[in-house]
């Protein structure tokens, strides 16, 4: 098949915040004449936004640009985008022959430009795309929404880069410091959202709770919260994602408890939940303050759900350490965890320590752990029996629909099944008849008052 020298084919990997900065080089490239295709095989221009946080993701990475570039035909250029191509952008191509040009996450608005220079080439060496703006980022945006529209929802991108010192992450040395995006930008764009009929907006970015901080804001998520509010009218849910210990304010929960679109909804990666392992963490160690939040985030909103992510096997975590993150997680009574086994990730801080745990250690540990959260949370499951929630459909087949909560983020958390063909895209009422370890099952709740309420505002039962 013939490529198109106007059509490209962009393959995203990784996180949300990926997707939005993929996204935005789409918008790009539609602005210059470009067109998207969907397979390979069409495009003259081929790039795969990567991640590199962890081992896992970076194989997987380097798998799809090896894949893409044994089928790669004259003509036809490959592009490494994103966080392993910031990270190891200068040895990338000895991992993938036929690799023709990198470019990292601080610099993505500068496709347009990679592109042009690779076919003014004339050698075959690869074009490194790789400048030290990380104070560029927010900023220079070339013009574009800061926003991924998946469906119904959208997330939209806040902030980039991250100031915490955690000592297994190398987001910093990949995105630099934190930048928030102009208010005014934000908000402009979730008015575009909600012109466009978007039902739930998911506010992202490294760490949502630091909003602000580097504008002179105090409580910066909360006064965007507030901004966002008066110019969404249309949009039933906002969610909130990636809190940072200790920044959830009393603000912030006043304002979540306070608004029926804030969903009550909260993922704050904790990490751990014993402090000696959060010390050489470089985390949040006062496990005091994080009781304290949830009791605080649960007397205002009784049915909040929360979500967290752990890793076990950090280097020099003992028996006893892992026993009181087990402890932890049965106290708490999570809505939903995701747990990791400890990434070595050369060039952090914890690449230094010693006592790293062994593989199979942690493979028992992250099995133990995941064990004790299936039955909080299938006993969190089935508390909703016999309740109505709001539920936005996602999908029909096999003559099944399905569809998320408020407790539920897409792709990380569970789903709602119903029987029959929902309307795709609309927030509907169902009652809740069983429970699954992740997922609930419903059937639509009609014929009543409350129907044509929750089916209208999106609102909860």
């Amino acid at each position: 098949m013939l490529q198109d020298q106007h059509q490209y084919y962009l393959l995203n990997l990784g996180c949300a915040k990926n997707a939005v900065d993929t996204e935005s080089m789409a918008q790009l490239l539609n602005r210059d004449g470009y067109r998207r295709a969907y397979s390979p095989d069409e495009a003259s221009v081929l790039v795969v936004n990567t991640c590199g946080f962890i081992e896992a993701a970076r194989q997987e990475s380097i798998g799809a640009l090896r894949e893409l570039a044994a089928q790669k035909r004259p003509g036809q250029l490959l592009i490494a985008a994103g966080c392993l191509a910031q990270r190891s952008g200068a040895v990338l191509a000895q991992e993938v022959p036929g690799l023709d040009g990198v470019i990292g996450t601080r610099r993505w608005m500068d496709i347009l430009d990679l592109i042009r220079r690779l076919r003014r080439r004339t050698h075959p060496q690869p074009i490194y795309h790789l400048p030290d703006e990380a104070l560029t980022v927010g900023t220079d945006e070339a013009g574009v929404m800061r926003a991924a529209v998946q469906g119904a929802s959208a997330y939209l991108k806040i902030a980039d880069g991250c100031r915490r010192p955690c000592a297994f992450c190398s987001i910093p040395a990949i995105k630099g410091t934190h930048v928030s995006r102009p208010l005014k930008a934000i908000v402009n764009e979730a008015a575009r959202l909600n012109d466009l009929g978007i039902k739930e907006i998911i506010l992202i970015s490294q760490d949502t709770t630091d909003y602000g901080h580097d504008l002179g804001m105090k409580d910066g998520l909360a006064t965007l919260l507030e901004h966002l509010l008066a110019v969404t009218p249309d949009v039933p849910w906002i969610r909130i994602m990636y809190a940072y210990p200790g920044c959830v304010t009393p603000r912030l929960i006043e304002l979540m408890a306070y608004s029926e679109r804030i969903l009550p909804y909260l993922d704050m990666p904790l990490q751990h939940g014993h402090h000696g392992v959060l010390r050489r963490m470089r985390r949040p160690a006062n496990i005091e303050w994080v009781y304290q939040t949830i009791g605080a985030l649960r007397d205002a909103m009784p049915d909040i759900a929360i979500r967290t992510t752990f890793i076990v096997g950090y280097p020099g975590e003992t028996d006893e350490e892992f026993e009181g993150l087990l402890q932890f997680v049965r106290e708490l009574r999570f809505d939903r965890v995701g747990t990791f086994t400890y990434s070595f990730e050369a060039g952090t801080p914890s690449a230094l320590l010693p006592d790293q745990v062994p593989d199979e250690v942690k493979q028992e540990r992250q099995q133990r752990l995941m064990e004790v959260q299936q039955a909080i949370s299938y006993q969190r499951n089935q508390s909703f029996i016999g309740q109505t929630l709001s539920v936005l459909v996602e999908g029909y087949g096999d003559g099944l629909s399905i569809g998320r909560s408020y407790r539920d983020a897409p792709e990380i958390d569970g789903l709602v099944i119903a029987e029959g063909k929902l309307p795709v895209g609309e927030i509907v009422p169902l009652r809740i008849t069983g429970a699954m370890a992740y997922d609930l099952i419903g059937t639509l709740q009609t014929g009543t008052l409350q129907e044509e309420v929750l089916y209208n505002s999106g609102g909860q039962a």
